[in-house]
């Protein structure tokens, strides 16, 4: 199998934000096109300014990020988290693949994903396996079609291993940017009362109900298409948010409305060029008691200030 290109184009003032999105996709380097300051950068590099009449040509409004996605990673899942969080981020984008039809995405990486412990208490397990060992773990079963959220990203990993250890029995969880509902689905299966789960894409919503059923939680936990928490009532005793920092520094200057005063604040999709910024965000209103990172991204656990 061929690795594939996903073309990501914005705006060119967007390009260093939507390059931090673009770089949660895969742990591995990604390819930028900028001519927005294509003569300084000449001049300042090669000292000469002959420049190629086809460079020359180029849309100095745009920048294209390229992605190269390895085969035995999802493309759906990194198209759709790509368009999840761009959109979330309010950055006008257009997306293209350069060598695999949308269609194939699904059936060409299942071979790949195989059963996966996380935490002391989690087995994260692909649908379409029915014989799995889960050797005393509680069993996430995950199909997540074209919704964020396998459990293979250490952004996720950091969330779940997170929830096992505040999940004490009988909480009620919110999970913003819930993605494919494996968040949200973890809660309740560590033992939380009900999860609910919000996200901008309709299709993640779709697919994150329907992993709910299919791990029998349909009952205690629900997810609704809305952008961040317009779709929001009530109090939580968790809230989760796997997002990128800007939607977490938007959201955190009005989630604690939300929350009850001893609730517990997981946010994470926190790269680690952005993560001082979250903090500065966050120092008045939150306690960060707990920092955690992995290969490259943060997690911070918080807690109201009285």
């Amino acid at each position: 199998m061929d690795w594939t290109e996903i073309s990501v184009e914005v705006p060119a003032e967007k390009i260093d934000d939507a390059s931090a999105i673009a770089n949660m996709t895969v742990p591995y380097g990604i390819y930028i096109e900028d001519y927005s300051q294509l003569e300084q950068e000449v001049l300042e590099i090669a000292r000469i300014d002959l420049i190629d009449e086809e460079l020359l040509k180029q849309d100095r409004s745009k920048a294209k990020i390229h992605i190269y996605i390895d085969p035995e990673d999802n493309i759906g899942e990194a198209v759709s988290f790509l368009r999840e969080r761009l959109t979330a981020s309010g950055i006008e984008h257009s997306i293209d693949s350069s060598s695999v039809k949308e269609d194939d995405w699904l059936n060409n990486w299942r071979r790949f994903f195989k059963p996966m412990p996380v935490g002391e208490k989690l087995l994260i397990n692909p649908s379409w396996f029915t014989d799995t060992d889960p050797q005393g773990r509680a069993v996430l079963n995950i199909d997540p079609g074209l919704a964020f959220g396998t459990g293979k990203h250490e952004t996720t990993r950091l969330c779940m291993e997170a929830l096992e250890r505040y999940i004490k029995g009988g909480e009620k969880v919110l999970d913003v940017g819930c993605g494919s509902g494996i968040l949200g689905i973890a809660a309740v299966l560590l033992g939380a009362e009900s999860a609910f789960g919000v996200d901008i894409d309709e299709l993640a919503v779709q697919t994150a109900n329907e992993n709910a059923g299919v791990n029998k939680v349909a009952g205690r936990f629900t997810a609704v298409a809305g952008d961040l928490v317009d779709k929001v009532t009530g109090k939580y005793d968790i809230v989760v948010a796997n997002i990128v920092a800007d939607a977490i520094i938007a959201l955190s200057a009005q989630i604690g409305q939300f929350m009850e005063p001893d609730s517990v604040y997981i946010v994470s999709g926190i790269i680690d060029t952005r993560a001082d910024d979250v903090k500065d965000a966050v120092k008045d209103s939150f306690e960060i008691v707990e920092e955690n990172t992995l290969g490259g991204w943060y997690c911070f656990v918080l807690r109201p200030r009285s």
